[in-house]
């Protein structure tokens, strides 16, 4: 069970950089992705860190509901079209 749970947890966080659009932005390039990652964990290490992980925090919030009133509008959308 561990396993099928690791690997869910892979998928989900994957997932996370192709909703960002990150592999979009940067052609699907792994180093390039990577070192965005290994930036952002430097930066969570220095005396800062707690502020940045708040600032990201509240922006992926944003950027998560966002999606979900993208991804509601265009159901209701749907739904009215079927009436």
């Amino acid at each position: 069970m561990k396993r099928r749970e690791r690997t869910r947890r892979l998928i989900e966080l994957g997932g996370l950089i192709v909703k960002s659009g990150i592999d979009q932005l940067v052609d699907d390039d792994r180093a390039v992705i990577y070192g965005l990652l290994v930036e952002a964990a430097a930066k969570i290490r220095d005396a800062g860190g707690p502020q940045q992980i708040t600032l990201w925090r509240r922006r992926g919030a944003r950027a998560f509901a966002a999606d979900k009133a993208t991804r509601d509008g265009a159901m209701e959308a749907g739904t009215r079209s079927q009436i």
